[in-house]
């Protein structure tokens, strides 16, 4: 059974530490960088599960700039700490020159994936080993706090009014519990309710679910 704590939850629009919703499925990613201020690290997560958000407030913590091919020759000859938010997106080659800069220089910077380092087949393998000499750090699977936690904000987000704490219960009780989950099916009842014109409802649930 999910406690019925739904309405605790705040939330704000601001990426901040504050406003991150960090438990045991975090925790560590949360606090290694955020608190622990680790100089080397690859973050890894399921889709939806925060990595952006979180390599956000590292970004900003950090006075860090995001890498995009764009501004590739800068990052290699600054000094800046720099974030590369899904790093499999871009060209290895280049990431691995990034990387080493990054480490003869002792300048901060922050990778992130969706897959651990033993499930890539990498091209380039130099930089297969150079990431393995970074602070793993890895947000798991949602247990019932966090998909509730999600589930509330993403609602409030849709400016939703609930009624009654069973409308919770009864959406985790039969949706995909992963973070994409969630996110799917609350864009589905967002657009059966505006298409309804109707409020969130079991009823309504029931229609998609």
């Amino acid at each position: 059974m999910i406690k019925q704590k739904s309405f605790n939850y705040k939330f704000k629009n601001e990426h901040n530490e504050d406003n991150f919703f960090v438990n045991k499925t975090n925790f560590y990613a949360f606090d290694s960088l955020i608190n622990n201020n680790s100089r080397f690290s690859f973050l890894y997560g399921p889709k939806k599960s925060g990595k952006s958000y979180l390599s956000q407030i590292w970004l900003k913590k950090n006075h860090a700039i995001k890498y995009s091919s764009n501004n590739y020759q800068f990052p290699i000859y600054g000094k800046n700490n720099i974030l590369i938010d899904d790093f499999l997106t871009f060209d290895e080659e280049k990431i691995f020159h990034i990387v080493n800069n990054c480490l003869l220089n002792k300048i901060k910077i922050l990778i992130t994936s969706q897959k651990k380092l033993n499930e890539i087949q990498f091209n380039f393998i130099d930089l297969s080993s150079r990431l393995k000499t970074f602070s793993n750090l890895e947000i798991y699977q949602p247990n019932d706090e966090m998909l509730l936690a999600i589930l509330t904000k993403l609602l409030i987000d849709k400016q939703f009014i609930i009624h009654s704490n069973d409308i919770f219960d009864y959406i985790l009780r039969r949706v995909d519990r992963s973070y994409q989950g969630i996110y799917e099916i609350v864009n589905k009842l967002d657009m059966l309710s505006l298409e309804k014109k109707r409020q969130l409802t079991i009823p309504l649930i029931k229609e998609i679910l």
